[in-house]
């Protein structure tokens, strides 16, 4: 039997992100630079999350629909030592799906995770050990 994601939740730290680059040509970034030096935004950083919220907003009801229909679990998702020792004993394996974060807390054993954990599909980030993501490598997608 395959259960879906939704053990342990955690909340995000102030400040918790992951850091992306992008490259952008000239034109682009001497107009970024522009706005912010006319006041329309603190720095570069700033527009471009801005940009990306707005993006984000206008895509809402599509992302949305697409989280429902992919039974995607939303949000952040720490799975402890503990969570996948029930599954086991439980004889159950997880199929990890997540929008957000994920993460496998780094006292799992890499028998552990690949007895529990039937697949790991998460749109974001996640988060484990090296030795578990190879013993979870071909069920990572």
């Amino acid at each position: 039997m395959t259960n879906k994601a939704h053990l342990s939740v955690v909340k995000p730290k102030g400040g918790d992100t992951e850091k992306i680059t992008i490259n952008l040509g000239p034109v682009d970034l001497g107009k970024i630079d522009l706005l912010v030096a006319e006041g329309f935004y603190s720095n570069r950083t700033d527009l471009i999350r801005t940009a990306i919220r707005n993006q984000l907003v206008v895509h809402a009801q599509a992302i949305q629909e697409t989280v429902v229909r992919r039974e995607l679990v939303l949000g952040l998702h720490h799975f402890s030592k503990q969570d996948l020792e029930a599954i086991l004993k439980a004889k159950e394996q997880l199929a990890i799906q997540v929008l957000g974060l994920a993460s496998i807390a780094s006292d799992v054993s890499p028998d552990l995770a690949a007895a529990t954990v039937a697949s790991v599909e998460v749109l974001g980030v996640f988060h484990a050990s090296p030795a578990v993501k190879a013993a979870l490598a071909g069920r990572i997608r």
